[in-house]
């Protein structure tokens, strides 16, 4: 007798599903690389009797319950009039086609109907769960999973992020558990560790080759991700957003949704897994007409000013940031009225009359004279006590019954929840765009959540953006919470950019930018060029190295340019022009990320004929000679012509040693095998710390 399985493949990767004929809930068979499952026997045909177990055997289905034999993690929990409500789910519809796998189940004695979509997003799979009330009495849903899958014994590894404002996306590897690993964000948004995410790696696994899976959760609130060990020897990967109690109630008729998960399956690696998260996001992004245009080179006044700013200055600052070829300026914080620092205004979104008589229009077309876009920062969800709104409206302040409101920078969070508070920032923001010529928001949000505004919170904000993007679509929006504290694919549906980090010292941005590009991909990178001393840590760096670093993404400049020198101006410039130059390959493409020899690390961006490679030493080398750096990404055939284009750092004190064959890919391309940059590697001139070396490769037959 041969089971009835359904697949579903995406990239390289095969989710697998039996059938059972009972109208049983299906029964997962499989989630990893690619597998042929004709003539597979039914898993009841495979599985022994095991000591201490019931007699009625419970394997792991599409939508796990309690209650019934089933002790490990659960897809749903509900409850009904304070009780657990008993959930026994059979199968109602099974709908699969060439890029969907839609399953309903139901329960008619609780009145429930769970919706599993497991949806092809290039090479990636959404999944999309919903729960519906088709009862006549009200539950609560405690807990329901956007994604619940198998992970093999095989797994060895668990890579992950965590971090901090100012150090986000650390990155930190596990074991996999012999009970459970937790990662719980409780801050109200995703936080500065990235999304819910993480990559498991089977043993030998790394950025080039090995079985990866890899998921993450398309939500910016609180969440839950846990890979618990069963004690059949696999793991199971779950995870959900956290809801408060109490908060999600329905009634007969209604129907609530988990937030969206992207889930991946890699044989080559991290880097494909990557690809993969690239994809899925990148189908969620709604861009102005349709398709991305090259990404616009900034310049944003925060640092260059911070909130010390008025016309004359800051028109100033536009005409040098024109000079040195940007496209976009962005007005940041301190524009609206009683913005002095941070502790006012916030909430009253009009122009500070003492800084901007005239208003801000003005400013804006001067802008726009010159040839750039003009952008401009708010913190819509955010209220300072100390402004007309809160004075007016204490109560649209999130809040704990009669306890004390803890502010943080000063500020309280608007209850987005309500309507009312909705409508109002929708007016204010309407006003600007309807009035002013802005093509760009930078939307920020400088505090955790206390107290939790729970998932409706979050949900509110994608009202608003959403409302915002429907009635202005040509405005592109950058998502910003204290640096890199939202930076996760929920945004995806609202958002254009993500701002990185507020640390831009060039040598932090390394890890965190790869940690960045292990979920979104770069042309949404927010990564600019600042000033030396960093203003974040202290340190000082080469203009050349901190403008490399910065190619990688979204490129734009986070300084005042008429504190350089002339000769750095022009050094800004050229680092500007080169990035236009090179964008186009460097965005809608590719990414592959890799470590060498004596703390080497390296990027490629591009396609597979074609890349940009950055070769990146942060500290002093440690060996004699720089060893050569292999290049899995070249293959097998043909080769690849090389050249190295710029060395970004690595000035003073003595000069690097070179020799013929470094002088000469300087002048020229060189012809070198695919085969021996892939498995030898690409030989490196010496560099000192914090230095660049970008190649343009290109492969030919």
């Amino acid at each position: 007798m041969m089971a009835r399985i359904v697949t579903l493949d995406a990239g390289q990767g095969t989710m697998a599903w039996e059938l059972r004929g009972d109208a049983g809930v299906p029964l997962w068979r499989h989630f990893g690389p690619r597998a042929e499952v004709a003539g597979l026997a039914p898993l009841a045909d495979e599985r022994t009797p095991a000591s201490f177990s019931l007699d009625h055997d419970v394997p792991l289905t599409i939508a796990p319950v309690g209650g019934q034999g089933w002790f490990g993690p659960e897809q749903v929990r509900l409850r009904r009039e304070g009780a657990a409500l008993a959930l026994t789910f059979a199968l109602a519809d099974c709908r699969v086609e060439h890029d969907c796998a839609l399953f309903i189940l139901r329960d008619g004695v609780a009145g429930v109907e769970l919706s599993l979509s497991f949806r092809i997003k290039g090479r990636a799979w959404t999944c999309a769960n919903s729960l519906r009330n088709v009862g006549d009495a009200p539950f609560e849903v405690e807990w329901l999973a956007s994604v619940l899958v198998p992970v093999a014994a095989e797994a060895r590894e668990i890579v992950s992020w965590r971090g901090r404002h100012n150090a986000e996306l650390v990155e930190c590897r596990d074991p996999m558990p012999g009970q459970i690993w937790l990662r719980e964000g409780r801050r109200g948004i995703s936080g500065h560790g990235g999304p819910a995410g993480c990559y498991i790696l089977d043993e030998g696994a790394g950025f080039a080759s090995g079985t990866v899976r890899a998921l993450q959760l398309a939500w910016s609130g609180d969440s839950r991700l846990a890979v618990e060990r069963d004690d059949e020897g696999f793991w199971i990967a779950s995870a959900g957003a956290v809801l408060q109690p109490g908060e999600v109630q329905l009634q007969p008729g209604e129907e609530w949704s988990a937030p969206d998960a992207i889930v991946a399956v890699s044989c080559d690696g991290r880097n494909a897994a990557a690809a993969a998260f690239h994809d899925a996001v990148r189908a969620r992004l709604c861009w102005p007409g349709e398709a991305m245009r090259p990404r616009p080179v900034h310049l944003n006044s925060w640092e260059a000013c911070y909130f010390d700013h008025d016309e004359e200055r800051i028109i100033a600052l536009a005409e040098a940031a024109a000079a040195i070829g940007v496209e976009r300026f962005i007005l940041d914080d301190g524009w609206f009225a009683g913005r002095r620092d941070d502790a006012a205004g916030l909430g009253d979104w009009t122009a500070d009359p003492a800084k901007y008589p005239r208003g801000l229009l003005p400013l804006a077309e001067r802008v726009k004279a010159l040839g750039m876009e003009f952008g401009l920062w708010v913190e819509p969800e955010m209220i300072n006590p100390d402004s007309d709104l809160y004075r007016a409206r204490p109560d649209w302040a999130l809040a704990l019954g009669g306890l004390g409101r803890p502010t943080a920078r000063n500020q309280l969070v608007l209850d987005m929840r309500r309507g009312d508070v909705r409508d109002y920032l929708f007016g204010c923001i309407d006003r600007l765009l309807s009035h002013l010529p802005i093509s760009y928001l930078k939307w920020d949000h400088n505090r955790d959540l206390a107290p939790a505004g729970g998932a409706a919170q979050v949900r509110g904000t994608y009202a608003l953006m959403a409302r915002v993007r429907a009635a202005h679509p040509h405005v592109e929006i950058e998502a910003c919470a204290g640096g890199g504290g939202r930076n996760d694919a929920g945004m995806a549906d609202f958002c254009h950019r993500w701002w990185t980090s507020d640390n831009i010292d060039a040598a932090s941005r390394i890890a965190i930018q790869r940690g960045f590009l292990a979920f979104l991909p770069p042309e949404v990178m927010g990564s600019h060029i600042a000033a030396s001393p960093a203003h974040a840590t202290g340190r000082r760096h080469a203009l050349g190295f901190r403008a490399a670093m910065a190619m990688c993404g979204h490129l734009g400049v986070e300084m005042d340019p008429r504190t350089l020198s002339d000769t750095e101006r022009a050094e800004l410039a050229g680092w500007i022009a080169f990035h236009k130059q090179w964008r186009g390959l460097l965005h809608p493409g590719s990414v592959w990320l890799g470590e060498g020899a004596d703390g080497l690390v390296w990027q490629a961006q591009g396609n597979e004929h074609e890349v940009l490679l950055f070769v990146i030493r942060a500290a002093p080398p440690q060996d004699r000679r720089p060893q050569p750096l292999p290049l899995p990404f070249a293959g097998a055939q043909g080769h690849w012509q090389v050249q190295l284009l710029r060395v970004g750092g690595g000035e003073g004190g003595h000069a690097s040693h070179s020799a013929p064959f470094f002088d000469a890919m300087v002048q020229a391309p060189l012809a070198i095998p695919a085969s021996w940059l892939a498995r030898h590697g690409l030989s490196l001139p010496p560099t000192k710390a914090e230095t660049v070396l970008v190649y343009h490769l290109w492969r030919t037959v």
